[in-house]
């Protein structure tokens, strides 16, 4: 059959008292919420409450423990995902799922439930231009898909569902990988699509102002159980924020201090190559202040991992150098002790923990070879270590069953803490972060933006690096834009635009 699936209108979709269970493990509790055919739905909840299981049990990735769904007025079994999408409903992903080195075209005929042996490519152009007529935005079709922009991919994955007759979308994370310019494009496209009745969107989110700018309703999760849904217009952002996490304020953010010093880290001349070893990474100049925090905005794989990888000592540049207060740098374990300098990479558990030892050694990794005054000592003191490090899991709020267990039996998010906590307790003269709050909960973004502003102000310098526009918005006192590898742009806090960064992340300055 050549062409796509004829969709008839917008669905509603409703969970019925849905529980899941793994093992002893209640991930979702009695959770019943209803998405209303043509609304835009935003689901919301601090990391680990049950949003990611609660669409796999819509979209049939698990079978609920307990409970029902009911699309539009009839209860339907969703076995597995292919039950899901035969009753209308789809999902687009926080991570690309399209074929990088094939067309758009490509990607969308083979994603069909049934594809010919033979495919006639001329009638499948014809029909799918019909059908991207009938749309109110549309992608590059005959372009390879890794040469898209990241917004033209995401329009890509949606029109991919609609092609398919999708009518509920469920949306994780949507607009992570866009610039702001792009978000409000993709989110105002779909929102329109909810409007004109052609489509019901359920969005997962950590996005205030993405919820309170597009969506009609918000839900929310608390360790497993719906707390509230109530529509966007009648709730503000310390409302929604307050049902996420049970509490009627979030830690205060620190306030600012103004006092800015010598430059603290230097990157000069600094050439490497990307992973992929066809593009190199240009850093002519790049400095951080004491006292303040340099923000690098940029979309993922313009370079920043790359450069993150340097200052950290896990690639070596081709040319160029770092230097910590007027010296030369070469990062180690014996020069970040020496000059004070403190980093959080990408990725947590593979870039800066050893996963297989357990969350006290991993904590003392700075300080198991020191006694409390410094001084080298060559005998682990383990009931030591424990100590500390049962201190420091209260004060981060690191949840693990013991500091006796493995790194990697914690979650995402308490790995990011117990990095979090590691680096920065002490002496710091020099932060660099990658980053920092992605998979953490709603209060504890507000309390680890607000260490970082606390370090800033006692007098470190401090390089943000992040995909968050939003973070670097509000912690950085100057702001650089990485794009194709290079930094192209460069604004104070004071003057920063954040259509004008925009544009210069997605390389259109």
């Amino acid at each position: 059959m050549t062409g796509f699936a004829a969709a008839a209108g917008a669905l509603s979709v409703e969970a019925v008292g849905v529980s899941m269970r793994f093992g002893d493990v209640v991930a979702l509790d009695d959770v019943s919420v209803r998405v209303e055919a043509g609304t835009m739905h935003a689901l919301l909840g601090e990391n680990g409450a049950g949003k990611s299981t609660f669409v796999k049990c819509l979209m049939g990735f698990h079978r609920m423990t307990a409970g029902q769904i009911v699309v539009g007025s009839r209860e339907v079994d969703v076995r597995d995902p292919r039950a899901a999408h035969a009753h209308g409903l789809g999902m687009v992903y926080q991570h690309f799922t399209l074929v990088p080195s094939l067309s758009g075209a490509e990607n969308m005929v083979i994603s069909r439930e049934r594809v010919p042996t033979v495919i006639d490519w001329q009638a499948e152009r014809a029909a799918l231009a019909r059908f991207v007529d009938t749309m109110p935005f549309t992608a590059p079709l005959d372009v390879p898909v890794q040469r898209l922009a990241a917004g033209e991919r995401q329009k890509l994955e949606i029109l991919k569902q609609l092609y398919l007759g999708r009518r509920f979308l469920i949306l994780d994370e949507p607009t992570s990988v866009l610039t702001p310019g792009e978000a409000d494009e993709l989110l105002g496209t779909l929102r329109d699509l909810t409007r004109s009745g052609r489509l019901t969107v359920l969005m997962i989110t950590h996005k205030l102002r993405e919820v309170s700018a597009f969506a009609h309703v918000v839900s929310v999760l608390r360790q497993g159980r719906h707390v509230g849904t109530g529509r966007v217009a009648d709730l503000d952002h310390g409302s929604m924020a307050a049902m996420m996490i049970g509490e009627k304020t979030v830690r205060a953010g620190t306030e600012r201090g103004n006092a800015v010093g010598s430059v603290g880290l230097r990157v000069q001349d600094l050439r490497t190559p990307d992973r992929t070893g066809r593009k190199e990474i240009v850093i002519d100049s790049l400095s951080v202040r004491s006292g303040e925090i340099v923000g690098i905005a940029g979309i993922s794989g313009n370079g920043q991992t790359e450069l993150m990888e340097v200052l950290t000592g896990q690639r070596r540049p081709q040319s160029g150098g770092i230097r910590i207060d007027g010296r030369s740098y070469v990062p180690s374990r014996a020069a970040v002790h020496a000059t004070g300098v403190r980093c959080l990479p990408e990725e947590p558990l593979r870039n800066a923990c050893a996963s297989r030892m357990s969350l006290a050694e991993n904590l003392a990794f700075r300080t198991f070879d020191r006694t409390v005054d410094g001084r080298r000592r060559f005998w682990l003191d383990r009931p030591a270590l424990r100590s500390r490090a049962r201190d420091l899991a209260a004060r981060f709020r690191i949840h693990a069953a013991s500091v006796e267990h493995p790194m990697a039996s914690l979650s995402g998010g308490n790995v990011q803490r117990a990095v979090l906590a590691r680096e920065l307790t002490g002496t710091i003269r020099v932060l660099i972060v990658a980053n920092p709050c992605f998979g953490l909960d709603f209060a504890a973004v507000a309390e680890v933006r607000s260490r970082i502003l606390t370090v800033r102000n006692s007098g470190a310098a401090v390089l943000l690096i992040s995909e968050d526009l939003d973070e670097i918005l509000e912690l950085a006192d100057r702001i650089l834009v990485m794009s194709e590898g290079r930094i192209v742009h460069e604004t104070a806090r004071a003057c920063a635009d954040a259509a004008v960064i925009g544009r210069h992340m997605a390389g259109r300055p």
